[in-house]
């Protein structure tokens, strides 16, 4: 009697698991979803648009290169030289839709780099137009076998500007920049820019942001955010006084989980930088 008991309990027990596996699966299953998968399924609210159409500027169309060069340490004065002498050029040709917004060396970070950030007003229409154009271009074909000499490798991302952030204007000198980039998880760029664009006013008051930014091609889901300081006394200051204003804790505690890596270049512009 006892063994058949036990038998018959495990009979019951076996049944009841086998019924409420069928039901949980026909529960998830269901058009609804219900609060059981809830528990484990974070909800995303469904987009209508892309996220680049959501954060960037509406009023223009311009696109941004943004071009990372590591040169031979004993090249890179006449690299500087050579970069002035053709962005020059082109500044002052009208048939290309392009123009330098700044030019630096890195001073902390990567050594020996060199940074270009570029505009192209027009958007990609304007950015293939340039490049036909160069690649027709013999004087340019030239700079650029020239250049090729002075290079250990290189690299570079197509970039919208955030449409709360400042337009990149040329300013007067003496600066330091600061580019802090940050590689963000896949999924997270809107939640950025929604916290950005409340965050951003506790920073703009002295003239210190000069542009923000997130790629489109290239190393995808990565924001870079330009400042410009007068010394690097003047910078940790800045970024001190910050924590004195309610609300900027908020926003940093919020998005720190959203990155996955983040990095600092100080950089010193170059004398033909129009942001100086």
């Amino acid at each position: 009697m006892a063994a058949t008991s036990v038998w018959l309990k495990g009979q019951m027990l076996s049944r009841y698991s086998v019924n409420l596996h069928q039901a949980t699966r026909r529960f998830s299953e269901s058009g609804d979803k219900g609060w059981f998968r809830s528990l484990f399924v974070h909800k995303v609210d469904a987009r209508k648009d892309a996220h680049s159409n959501l954060l960037s500027k509406k009023e223009t169309s311009n696109l941004y290169k943004i071009q990372f060069h590591n040169v031979k340490p004993e090249c890179l004065e006449a690299y500087n030289s050579l970069e002035a002498e053709v962005q020059n050029r082109l500044h002052r040709d009208q048939d290309f839709p392009c123009e330098v917004v700044g030019s630096w060396n890195t001073w902390y970070g990567d050594q020996d780099q060199a940074v270009h950030l570029w505009r192209y007003s027009g958007g990609y229409p304007a950015l293939t137009e340039c490049l036909q154009k160069l690649n027709n271009n013999k004087e340019y074909l030239e700079f650029r076998k020239e250049r090729a000499k002075m290079l250990i490798s290189r690299r570079n991302q197509l970039l919208l500007e955030f449409s709360f952030w400042n337009e990149p204007l040329p300013r007067p000198g003496p600066n330091i920049y600061e580019m802090r980039t940050y590689s963000l998880k896949p999924g997270t760029m809107l939640e950025w820019g929604n916290h950005w664009a409340r965050a951003i006013k506790y920073r703009q008051e002295n003239n210190k942001a000069v542009g923000g930014f997130f790629s489109q091609i290239g190393d995808l889901y990565v924001v870079h955010h330009l400042w410009a300081y007068e010394s690097l006394q003047s910078r940790d200051e800045t970024r001190n006084s910050a924590w004195l204003k309610e609300g900027w804790d908020v926003n940093v505690y919020y998005t720190v989980p959203l990155i996955r890596s983040m990095e600092s270049r100080i950089m010193i512009p170059t004398k033909s930088s129009p942001l100086q």
